[in-house]
This record gives C-alpha cells, structure tokens and sequence, in this order.
C-alpha cells in the first residue's frame, strides 16, 4: 500500500472523530463513504485542508470525503486498517453496530434507502464496465481499421465475457445488500442468461437467453432472498441445509422463468425504444433537460437512479445514449470554474481550489469543482447547469438527425469518456459530436457564468469566505454538499 495512502488516511482519522466516532466504511468511484455516530465531531475546516482531499459532501447518514478515482481505494483500505485496529483494541464493534442503526433509522426515508441500496448492487461493477467497454472501443476501432485481424476476436471475447454474464453479478449483488445468500442470488439471476430458457415457454411466447436482462437478474435476485428469509423462518433446523436453498431456487427460478423474464423483458424493451424516441423525436430539448438538471440529480444523490437505465441500454443496444448527453452537466461546471477563476482575481484560496480541482473536472470527476467552487457561491452553481443544458441540446440536436453518439460503459465522463464512444456513425463523427458539445458546454457555462453568475454578492461573499445569499430568496446551498432547510436531500 502506497505510503501516502496510510498518511492521508492515518491524517483523516482523527479529523472525524477517531475511531469510536466511525460506524461504517466504503468508497465509490471518487468518495471514501463514512458513517459517523456525531457527524459534528468533524472537523471540515481541517479535513479540506489534508493533502489530497478535493471535497466534502454530507449525505443524510453518510460522510463522504472527495478523494478522487484510484486513490480513494488505497485510503480506503489503509483506513479500514486503522478503523479495525482501533475497535478491536477498545471493544466497540457492539457499540458500533448500535449507534449505526440509530442513525439509519433516523435519516432513512424509502427514496433515499431504495437509491442506496439500488446503487449498492449496480455501483461495484462500474470498474468492471469501464474496462470491458474501454476494451470494446478499442477492438471497434481495429475493426474499422483493418489492423490485427488476428487479435480482434481475443479482444472481443474479453470485452463481451463480463456483460454476457452481467445478470450473474447482479443477482449476486442483489442479495448480499437485502439479506440473502450470495451464491443463492446468483443461481437465479443466472436462469436469465442460460441458453436453455430458449426451450421455455411463457405468455405463449418462447423466452430468449437474456431477455429481462439486469432488471430481469435484479428481481429474481430480490424474489429469491425474500423466499429464503421465509424459509429460514419455517423450515426445522435439521433439514434447513436442504430444503432452504432447494425451494429459494425452486420458487424463484419458476417465478423468473413463468413471470419475471418477461415482464422485465417488456420494461427492458420500454427503456430502449423510449431513450431512442426520446432522442431522434425531441432530441435537442431531451437534452436541454437532462444536461441542465443531472448537477442537481448528483448533488440530490437522485442520479443513482439512472445506474440501472445505463446498463440495461448497454446490455440491450451496447451502449447508452443517455451519458454522452449527461456528461455535458460536467463541462458546464468546467465553464463556470474557469469564469469563477477570472472573475475572483484576488481571491488567491479560491482559485488555487480551482486550479487543484480543474483537471478531475476536465476528466468528468465534478464533486470537488461543485461543493468547493460553485455550490458554496450559489449562482456559478445555477450558471453551470445553463451550460450543461446547452452542451446537451448540442448533442441531443445531432441525436435528431440520426447521428446518436454513445457510450460502451458508465462511470467516466469529459475527457475520460472518449475512449468509450460508440454508435452507428464512424468514431470521427461521434469524436466531433462530443467534443462539439463539450467545447458548447464550455463557452456557455463561462459566459453565462461570467455574466450573470459573479455579482457584487458573490465576490462579496467569496471575500468573506461565507456561501453568496441566495439572489431568489431560498436557503443557501450548503457547501458540504449535505441537505438544506428546505429539501431532505
């Protein structure tokens, strides 16, 4: 483990309220994800300042500390080590557990708990997605080349082994985060994906490997862990070894094939038809809405949602069209960072945050150029997502005209995502569209951002160091990212 993992996280620990005070530890893409007992033990003025450390955000329950991608895995680890040592030396695992689930109680509510648990199943595999989809693109590009015959089908083996068996991953997922059995999840999601179900009949129609797909994978998972607790429940100790697992994938194995293969399959198909209505009909206004609005679906947590949409478009079309337009909310931040920057000439603290935060930016990492620049100052935030909205009209407009760009995977955006561009043109046209529509991205975030987005209020309040007043009336943005008075979050 990298030396400089264990000092941030050695640094981090005592910042949070050492050890007793941490509940729960994990970590996304960019974030490592603590659950405190007294999240007011944090010192955030300290934790901004350790090296390394690109932001904060205050979700409901959950702590979390910006890190960036690659990174945030070997604190993680280095400070689950010291997490570890420190509990089993005072005796607080009990204690722990107790105060963790007083604090779920007290912060759950069903949207937030469904889009936890739902990006709990979907969110371990990105690193998967991303390299079988980098992967994917690159054995494309031979294949228009005509280079290396010989490595293009090896190429595509490994890039196409993870998603034909993708349902597998998710059912297994499925039931460690609902309290079933792993394997037991898995052995049912995989009756989507067996050749064999194409000798099934259903509806009066004969069923297709893979139809249902993860949405398919996703419920079965979830039948057959609610079969399994029922039986825990009932069977006699001495046969539940064998009776438990035998009715879990008896009863969801005949549910997924007589009921959920094809409902989940008609939903799937829903998803598709409708993401390419959506585009080649109302493309450029599709894209408006949804490159203006996906920052403050991330700065809700409401983006999670959309994890399962993604990947049923990649399994079903082979990539998603929906991100390439998403990604856009990223280069209106970039706009309005870079405005920020030279509008706030004097203000040396902010734009050495900017200078810090840009590249992540410029790679699709947002988080610490919205809660650290343009969040905390209220407008730049709103002038950001004018930007996003007109990079996604750009894209969505192509869209209409038949030239939809997509992705073969999710999880990176900006810069980072050409590598994973996909579609029914040439790499060279999907190259131009994206591009156009981040440089469009770009230039609105700024201008609008340099126009409208620094009043005296904002340079004010950036001198202050306090958050801008909100110019409508509202509550201030919190810059941690954590909820306001008017909204749960």
């Amino acid at each position: 483990m990298p030396t400089d993992s264990r000092a941030t996280a050695a640094a981090l620990l005592p910042l949070v309220g050492g050890p007793a005070n941490v509940l729960s530890v994990a970590h996304c893409m960019t974030r490592l994800r603590l659950g405190l007992a007294d999240p007011s033990r944090a010192d955030e003025e300290a934790l901004r300042a350790v090296p390394g450390v690109l932001g904060l955000v205050v979700d409901g329950g959950s702590y979390q500390v910006v890190l960036g991608p690659g990174v945030v895995g070997t604190v993680t680890a280095a400070f689950e080590e010291l997490v570890g040592r420190s509990t089993v030396a005072g005796g607080l695992a009990g204690r722990g557990a107790e105060l963790k689930g007083e604090r779920q109680r007290r912060n759950a509510t069903p949207v937030k708990t469904a889009l936890r648990r739902l990006a709990a199943v979907f969110v371990p595999l990105i690193p998967a997605l991303i390299g079988c989809g980098i992967l994917a693109g690159v054995n494309g590009l031979l294949l228009n080349a005509g280079l290396l015959p010989w490595l293009t089908p090896a190429l595509a083996a490994v890039a196409s082994g993870f998603m034909a068996l993708i349902a597998v991953f998710v059912g297994v997922n499925t039931a460690k985060e609902f309290g079933g059995t792993p394997v037991l999840g898995g052995a049912v999601a995989a009756i989507v994906v067996y050749p064999g179900v194409a000798k099934v009949t259903a509806f009066g129609v004969t069923l297709a490997p893979g139809q249902g797909g993860v949405l398919g994978a996703l419920a079965a998972a979830l039948l057959a862990t609610y079969v399994e607790k029922w039986c825990r429940g009932r069977v006699p100790a001495a046969l539940d070894v064998l009776l438990t697992p035998t009715l879990t994938v008896l009863v969801a194995g005949l549910a997924t094939l007589y009921g959920l293969m094809w409902a989940a399959g008609a939903v799937s198909t829903a998803i598709g038809t409708a993401a390419d209505w959506l585009l080649t009909t109302t493309g450029a206004f599709a894209g408006l809405v949804l490159g203006g609005l996906f920052l403050p679906l991330v700065m809700l947590g409401l983006h999670q949602a959309l994890i399962p949409i993604h990947t049923t478009l990649i399994e079903q079309q082979g990539h998603t069209v929906l991100l390439p337009i998403l990604a856009m909310a990223g280069a209106g931040q970039v706009g309005a960072a870079l405005a920020v920057y030279v509008r706030l000439r004097h203000d040396t603290s902010l734009r050495t945050t900017i200078r810090s935060a840009l590249p992540a930016g410029l790679l699709g990492v947002g988080e610490p150029l919205i809660y650290g620049v343009s969040l905390p100052l209220g407008r730049p935030f709103l002038t950001a997502c004018v930007g996003g909205a007109a990079g996604g009209a750009f894209v969505g407009f192509f869209a209409m005209l038949g030239d939809q760009v997509g992705a073969t995977a999710i999880g990176p955006s900006g810069w980072a995502l050409f590598p994973l561009l996909a579609g029914d043109r040439g790499w060279g046209t999907l190259l131009a569209i994206y591009a156009g529509g981040l440089l469009t991205g770009y230039a609105v975030g700024f201008a609008a951002t340099y126009v409208f987005g620094v009043t005296d209020r904002v340079i004010a309040a950036a001198g202050s160091g306090r958050p801008a007043p909100d110019p409508s009336g509202g509550p201030t943005p919190d810059p941690s990212g954590g909820p306001t008075p008017s909204r749960s979050g």
